[in-house]
């Protein structure tokens, strides 16, 4: 709901642009209770999505806001508006800068004073007429009257008119002649005039350049902004989209925009504990389940460094009303000393309470902990104490037979004996049935609430393939938050190993349109692999995943289309994913699309599968036939060419 707007308001708004005509409606039902929870009705034959669009654009599901910014600026609060803020912040980013350069100014200039005066009290030699002098005060004073017969300083008279002294920055100051004393003689014995009229000249020259950025700072920031911007900007690009309604449907953030770290020892989790241990990527405004070795569990909201208690076991991003994550639990009752096991789902809790789930009394504590995505069961090898009376020390034990229940309920008996350990055998399947998974073609998101195209049925290990219009694939899981690109994908569906992709490529490294048809054989997840060559000009023409897909192509000679029919499996055989492929043509293809079924052969069973890429027909460079001893008939044109024929060009 936007801010500011009740359900009576938006279901006015609703019905007010039916009236006028702009988006047409059947009835409009109000079912909020907990949530708010709004039935649209539609009249037959009115699309889904045109009449979502038209609710954005003429209903109060989408309505303009203009927030107050309060800031802090000199110690008082300032309501502003963007614009202004982007001044006051790039004003204070100037300062800065400003000062920033004055430092480096002054440090500049100290350095080249020094040089100046270090060069002279080396190469004038006036480190020899302190030879004689009898006291400390007679050193000083013999230096600076030695000094200033080859400088001068800015506050003696005739400074600019000067030629043939130096020109100091500044006066020689008692604690300049002092540092002039402490010149070791190795230092003078190796100083080298060419090297020091090297060093001073670079000195003047970063200083020059430093007076520079003063006197253009304007210049200097937006330099400073730009070098910002190409060193740290790739790869950190805006993920909201910015365009008119009619350009896009929803901007889409990506919830993943922090770091969740954990300190088991000390007990604190947070995403400013970047020197401790990384747990998963994550929002900054997710919630974090903890569970810790004395069988308590607590749930804080995510912040830079929170305490949750010591000998911490387990940490992860919590998901309120998630039925599917199962932790598989195995504890000792610190009253009875009895072992449990216990299988239970975390749908709904109180923030920043402890809950034991694991005994709940002085002396109970966790022998074995796993959280289970999707509700798999597990076998696990239990290790008794040696010393105990039990016949058999060591045992399997299948969480498989123990039903999930609340996180309050204490569990099955497992042992009464004391348990060494318990380690994992094997993981099972999941034990509350594969989950249903349906791909949003508007979001690019995959959901669970029957929104876009059914998926099938996932269960443990089971992936997702994507094949991507520019010639690569990808595997990748069903976590939910993951987003796709809609306008890049020709295919995505769950992974069958056994599935052959069929593809029609222009290589552009030999200039041919091959054939190939592979296996996935990569097992890596959320990485895409290209199954086409690299070159500027290759790219994918056709792509299907049917067993034996038919195509109809064309290939212009003289401006005319030359047409051709073929059979993909029939063509080849299945190869390597890296492999090139099979030459179908010496050239581009003109146009290239899947036979309709009706048109391929009987014998074939062309119902299987889907088309997922077509190329539309584009016009090329017109190319010179050789010429033929006999022109060819208007019947030999319409023949259509078959695999293997080639067609020769100047």
């Amino acid at each position: 709901m936007p801010y500011g707007v009740t359900v009576s308001d938006l279901i006015d708004s609703i019905l007010k642009a039916n009236d006028k005509g702009q988006i047409k409606i059947k009835k409009v039902v109000d079912k909020t209770a907990a949530e708010v929870s709004i039935e649209i009705e539609l009249q037959a034959g009115v699309s889904p999505d045109v009449t979502i669009d038209a609710l954005y654009a003429f209903s109060n599901c989408e309505v303009s806001i203009s927030p107050n910014c309060c800031v802090i600026v000199e110690n008082k609060p300032l309501f502003t508006d963007v614009n202004e803020l982007l001044r006051i912040s790039t004003e204070k980013t100037k300062a800065l800068l400003q000062l920033e350069l004055e430092i480096q100014k002054n440090d500049l200039e100290e350095k080249l004073h020094f040089a100046s005066l270090e060069r002279i009290f080396i190469e004038n030699r006036i480190y020899r007429d302190i030879e004689e002098c009898e006291t400390w005060e007679a050193v000083l004073e013999t230096i600076d009257t030695g000094l200033r017969k080859y400088v001068i300083t800015p506050e003696e008279p005739g400074y600019a008119k000067e030629t043939k002294k130096i020109k100091l920055l500044r006066a020689v100051t008692e604690e300049d002649i002092v540092r002039l004393t402490e010149i070791r003689i190795k230092r003078i014995s190796k100083f080298n005039s060419f090297k020091a009229d090297e060093e001073i000249a670079k000195l003047n020259e970063r200083l020059q350049e430093t007076l520079h950025h003063l006197a253009h700072l304007t210049e200097y920031a937006i330099a400073y902004f730009e070098n910002l911007l190409e060193k740290f900007g790739k790869g950190q690009e805006r993920k909201t989209e910015l365009a008119v309604f009619d350009e896009i449907r929803a901007a889409e953030v990506v919830a993943n925009n922090a770091k969740l770290y954990v300190d088991r020892e000390n007990g604190f989790v947070g995403m400013g504990l970047k020197k401790d241990e990384f747990v998963q990527d994550c929002s900054d405004i997710d919630d974090i389940i903890v569970f810790r070795r004395d069988g308590v569990m607590k749930v804080v909201r995510i912040d830079e460094k929170v305490f949750v208690g010591k000998d911490i076991l387990h940490v992860a991003v919590w998901k309120k009303n998630d039925e599917r994550t199962t932790y598989n639990l195995a504890y000792v009752d610190g009253k009875s000393g009895r072992s449990m096991v216990k299988r239970f789902n975390v749908t709904a809790i109180t923030r920043d309470k402890d809950y034991p789930v694991g005994g709940g009394v002085k002396g109970s504590k966790v022998h074995y902990l796993t959280a289970n995505p999707n509700g798999e069961s597990e076998v696990v090898t239990v290790t008794l104490s040696p010393g105990c009376s039990a016949k058999i020390k060591v045992f399997d034990y299948d969480f498989g037979e123990l039903a999930i229940k609340g996180r309050a309920s204490q569990g099955n008996i497992l042992t009464k004996y004391p348990v060494k350990n318990i380690r994992q055998k094997e993981v099972g399947k999941s034990t509350i049935g594969a989950q249903k998974l349906w791909y949003d073609g508007i979001t690019g998101r995959l959901n669970t609430q029957e929104r876009g195209d059914m998926l099938g049925e996932f269960d443990t290990g089971d992936m997702i393939f994507v094949l991507y219009n520019d010639g690569s694939y990808e595997l990748t899981d069903t976590d939910l938050l993951q987003h796709f690109e809609p306008k890049e994908i020709l295919h995505l569906g769950k992974f069958n190993p056994k599935q052959v992709v069929n593809a029609v490529h222009f290589d552009g490294h030999k200039g041919w349109t091959m054939v190939k048809r592979f296996l996935v054989e990569t097992s890596k997840l959320k990485e895409r692999y290209s199954f086409i060559t690299d070159h500027p000009k290759s790219k994918l023409l056709f792509a299907s995943l049917k067993p034996n897909p038919r195509i109809k192509y064309s290939i212009r000679v003289k401006g005319k289309a030359m047409p051709g029919e073929i059979g993909l499996g029939d063509f080849m055989d299945v190869k390597g994913w890296k492999a090139v492929g099979n030459k179908l043509s010496d050239t581009l293809l003109s146009s290239v699309k899947e036979m309709e079924p009706d048109e391929a052969p009987a014998a074939e069973d062309a119902t299987q599968g889907s088309l997922f890429g077509e190329m539309p027909e584009s016009p090329q460079p017109k190319a010179k036939a050789k010429k033929q001893a006999k022109p060819a008939t208007e019947e030999e044109t319409r023949q259509r060419y078959k695999p293997g024929d080639t067609i020769e060009f100047d």
